[in-house]
């Protein structure tokens, strides 16, 4: 039998990290089976849908690895919609559905405010397709439903507490339950490998898989993403769009890395892992029922890992589109930039060539590239009022008056003009964290960023001595 699973998800809005994190789940089971990964487009819920919203989830996966014709598909449910009326069919012809007039309202009347389902009342009142009519399961009486879970065991559902739920509404269009169930029985689908909040709807599906003569698939509910206080990511309240961090430059191996951990773990407690380990090493039956925790400052701790193993090639490839202006975009990302600061004439690509492996090491996440390297295609430093009057303290203009003097004929090069301000400090009785911090504003324009004297040397000795001149100045004014 040729494994064949499914992602399954719907074109209603950016993609979730943990949606991600599922597709990466059946991407590396199939491969390791040997199998096929179908991705069907959910598309029913016209009202919501989107064209870009599926571009949007191509896109992403592609950027997570799941690349464009190395899967089958993209299938639409919409194209499904004649299966799906005829299997509801089949199963009131066969007696395992009926139709039923309730309405919610109607049905608290009958039992109370407490309502907690349907009370079958339209069970055995024989009625036919009309307008407000849905069609409803007939769920067993008596006996249970066991589901064969290969994370969560045997989870079993006595069949009294499930209700006669709907499956097709008036209008004869199915809903998710027989949908997606008819689907997986066209497409052939073996196993399905999808988040827990899918379980409480698994025995009414196992129930539609038996009444409509399949075996149902293997099943397999993945734990839940959640925030630091164990609520599910939800897009209201958590930064949960793969958009968002691809755009604040993120990476792919490092989110893909991190995605396939919430729940698995690789051997010998490794974290930082290359996808072909994780695909001969992950087991479905090793992913723990427990919710797992989306930590970004942990992501993010992994991004910083994968950005330092990049090699001075790939790290000035990766940071381009961050310093062109063709960065990906993605609404509510405040880590994000729009455009860099400085004229694209200004740009040198040769001057950020020898730059980069001085911010390779600082930098989480590919947009901080552009406030570390700023400085050096600006005709000005950055102004930031707050590191100038953290800096440029009384004797600032002093000490930056002997530095320029001394660095008039002092050799260039990084060493030499730290030794230079050191003897400059000495003489003011400055140890060199206090005497550099007035020249490292006039020249980057903060108090914080890249080494400064390699940074010097870089930026030339015109450059820096007129950025020197120009504090010195603005100080005496």
């Amino acid at each position: 039998m040729t494994v064949r699973v499914r992602f399954a998800p719907s074109p209603t809005g950016m993609f979730h990290v943990g949606s991600a994190r599922v597709a990466l789940q059946n991407w590396a089971f199939a491969r390791q089976q040997g199998g096929v990964f179908v991705l069907r487009i959910e598309d029913t819920d016209a009202a919501r849908n989107r064209p870009e919203w599926t571009e949007g989830i191509l896109s992403a996966l592609e950027w997570i690895g799941i690349a464009r014709g190395a899967y089958e598909g993209p299938c639409f449910q919409s194209a499904n919609a004649a299966e799906h009326r005829a299997a509801a069919e089949k199963l009131h012809a066969a007696g395992n559905a009926y139709y039923c007039e309730c309405d919610r309202d109607m049905v608290a009347a009958r039992t109370s405010e407490a309502y907690r389902g349907y009370d079958g009342h339209c069970r055995d009142r024989g009625l036919g397709p009309g307008p407000g009519r849905a069609l409803r399961f007939r769920t067993p009486n008596d006996g249970e439903t066991r589901v064969v879970d290969l994370i969560r065991g045997e989870p079993t559902f006595d069949n009294q507490l499930i209700e006669d739920f709907v499956i097709a509404r008036a209008d004869g269009s199915a809903v998710f339950l027989l949908a997606n169930v008819v689907d997986d029985q066209l497409m052939g689908i073996t196993h399905v490998i999808r988040g827990e909040d899918h379980l409480s709807n698994t025995p009414k599906q196992q129930l539609l898989w038996t009444a409509l003569g399949h075996t149902p698939p293997a099943w397999a509910h993945v734990p839940l993403v959640v925030n630091e206080k164990r609520q599910k990511l939800s897009k209201r309240r958590d930064k949960v769009a793969l958009e968002q961090y691809r755009a604040e430059g993120y990476l792919a191996g490092a989110m893909r890395n991190y995605l396939m951990l919430l729940g698995w773990a690789p051997s010998d407690d490794r974290e930082i892992v290359p996808w072909s380990v994780i695909e001969t090493e992950f087991q479905i039956a090793d992913v723990t029922p427990s919710s797992a925790f989306f930590d970004e400052k942990k992501l993010r701790a992994f991004n910083g890992e994968y950005i330092r193993a990049l090699g001075a090639e790939e790290f000035v490839a990766a940071c381009q589109p961050w310093l062109v202006g063709e960065a990906p975009v993605a609404p509510d990302s405040p880590g994000a930039i729009a455009a860099p600061p400085w004229r694209a004439e200004d740009f040198a690509p040769a001057l950020f060539a020898a730059v980069a492996p001085l911010a390779q090491t600082r930098i989480g996440v590919l947009a901080e590239i552009v406030p570390h390297v700023d400085f050096f295609f600006l005709a000005e430093p950055p102004a930031d009022e707050a590191s100038w009057a953290k800096a440029m303290k009384d004797g600032a203009a002093e000490l930056l008056g002997a530095a320029i003097t001394a660095y008039e004929t002092a050799a260039w090069e990084a060493e030499t003009l730290k030794t230079t301000l050191e003897a400059v400090g000495a003489e003011r009785g400055l140890k060199l964290g206090k005497a550099q911090a007035p020249l490292r504003v006039a020249v980057t324009g903060r108090t914080v960023g890249l080494p400064l004297f390699e940074s010097m040397e870089l930026l030339g000795r015109e450059r820096t001595l007129a950025r020197l001149r120009a504090a010195r100045q603005k100080l005496t004014a």
